[in-house]
């Protein structure tokens, strides 16, 4: 990958003239929300003219401000915090139903790409599983352990790998085909992800994959993938499509054994209060 612009401002910041490193400087401090700008609000706001501001762009390797610009919706869409709509940093609420009316997009789009019979088929394994593993990296990470959480509610044998500062070669060993790997894989994944595929799509077990768009190329590698977009209108990608989903997965698992995950939330409820771990 390319160095972005702010890691070429960064190696060539020395050798700028002071009106360059003005507008770099800027650059570099409005980072998250640069694809909102026009090249006439940086030289204005920097005080310099629109085509020092040219100049410093083609010193750093981009033909136009359009061309950042380009670049900037490019890092974004590798998972790069930035703001690339001005509806990102607006206010008087706009910003708030902006990013209402992109969560309904990508919530709609979550649920309607899922095929009623692969929902009925994920929550199946999912129930009769033996052991069910969630992987989970970066942001995906509390997405398993919140999917654990629900999940161990209604049944036994459900685990989150890797545990924290461990490796995750332990949990995989010794797989096989009654049990379960679910694996969310959303941009910004570790490099070892190809691998991890590779293993778990050779071993016995079923593997479900959820992820954003970026993981379709691994959709044929896997017995279950499930799509749920995380675009947002601001610097951060939003996993509330992601939850939700895991919402109805996990329901979909009680309903699946009922009388045993009833049974087992009682038990559950039962010990709470022995053990006094909630308040009232």
């Amino acid at each position: 990958m390319k160095p972005h612009i702010g890691q070429r401002i960064s190696a060539q910041y020395a050798e700028l003239t002071t009106q360059e490193q003005r507008v770099a400087g800027f650059i570099l401090d409005h980072f998250d929300d640069l694809a909102v700008y026009s090249a006439a609000d940086l030289a204005r706001l920097t005080g310099v003219s629109k085509s020092t501001v040219s100049r410093l762009f083609r010193r750093l390797g981009f033909e136009s401000f359009q061309a950042v610009k380009r670049h900037a919706r490019e890092l974004r869409s590798r998972g790069v915090p930035l703001v690339t709509e001005p509806a990102g940093v607006a206010g008087n609420g706009e910003r708030f139903k902006r990013h209402h009316e992109r969560e309904r997009q990508n919530l709609r789009n979550a649920l309607e790409g899922i095929e009623p019979r692969v929902f009925d088929a994920v929550v199946e394994r999912l129930s009769a599983a033996h052991r069910v593993v969630l992987i989970g990296f970066r942001n995906g990470y509390p997405l398993a352990l919140h999917f654990r959480q629900q999940l161990i509610q209604a049944r036994n044998l459900v685990s989150v790998a890797p545990e924290p500062n461990q490796s995750l070669a332990e949990e995989l060993v010794g797989l096989g085909e009654d049990d379960m790997v679910v694996l969310f894989g959303f941009r910004r994944r570790p490099s070892m992800f190809d691998d991890l595929i590779n293993e778990l799509a050779a071993m016995p077990c079923r593997l479900l994959l959820i992820a954003d768009t970026t993981a379709s190329g691994y959709a044929e590698q896997v017995d279950w993938w499930m799509q749920c977009p995380i675009d947002s209108v601001s610097a951060f990608d939003s996993y509330a499509s992601a939850m939700s989903l895991i919402s109805l997965l996990a329901n979909g698992v009680l309903h699946d054994r009922l009388a045993e995950g009833r049974a087992r939330i009682d038990e559950v409820s039962e010990l709470y209060q022995r053990l006094d771990e909630l308040s009232p």
